[in-house]
């Protein structure tokens, strides 16, 4: 099955391309994006430096000079005829590992900072939105922002919630947020303006592992809810 009669390719930049493939979130043309990932690092020249997956594109970044040593044509056509030929090549198949990670979260208010705001706007209880955040498998649909921030999708239309109009300096390791209708996890420390419902004791993102992130696009998540005793004492072994 081939879906690829329709996308879009434009530039970003001088020295980047991205394939669009449509301007939803969904699952299903995240599934396409990520097998076409997948179909682009097989036997990728080496004038290309990165190719980058997001919700329904993706992105190739290549180096100018290497494009021009290797081609007679403009870096930029080059790189469009390398596209086009790997387009008509491509078979959609399923990629996602079907990997289900469960990851612990403490909602306790001193870590869901910002539960009980949410709660008053939206006329509802802690326990209730604590519950709809832990009734679904999310998707990871990319990964982005920082290292291993995984945007998952997609949360329950009540615990929806508008980025914050003032982001803080600074969000803990481990926050769990909610920013519209998605839901992720802060990896490191860092400003933010997601609505922080709670934190998880473990490590998200280590830069000294092999496999650095935890999460991977196309993997689900599954939160699990704990209390604030279990929480210290899985952060304390981190």
């Amino acid at each position: 099955m081939n879906f690829l009669n329709e996308y879009t390719i434009y530039s970003v930049g001088d020295h980047a391309v991205t394939i669009e493939l449509s301007t939803t979130i969904d699952e299903e043309t995240n599934e396409k994006v990520l097998c076409l990932f997948n179909h682009f690092m097989q036997q990728k020249p080496e004038e290309i430096k990165d190719i980058i997956p997001a919700y329904s594109s993706l992105t190739l970044v290549y180096d100018i000079i290497a494009v021009r040593k290797k081609y007679d044509i403009s870096a930029h056509s080059a790189i469009l005829q390398f596209i086009e030929k790997k387009l008509s090549s491509f078979t959609f198949c399923t990629a996602s590992t079907n990997n289900c990670i469960v990851i612990p979260v403490c909602y306790d208010i001193s870590l869901g900072i910002d539960l009980q705001e949410m709660a008053i706007a939206k006329n509802t209880d802690i326990p209730t939105l604590i519950n709809l955040h832990l009734s679904k498998i999310y998707r990871v649909y990319m990964i982005g922002f920082l290292p291993g921030f995984a945007y998952l999708g997609k949360v329950d239309a009540l615990l929806a919630t508008p980025r914050k109009a003032e982001p803080r300096k600074k969000i803990d390791a481990g926050s769990v947020g909610i920013a519209g209708d998605q839901t992720g996890i802060y990896p490191v420390t860092s400003p933010g303006g997601w609505n922080i419902i709670g934190q998880t004791p473990i490590q998200l993102f280590n830069q000294q592992a092999p496999d650095n992130t935890l999460l991977k696009q196309g993997d689900l998540v599954r939160f699990e809810a704990i209390d604030i005793a279990t929480f210290h004492q899985l952060k304390n072994k981190v």
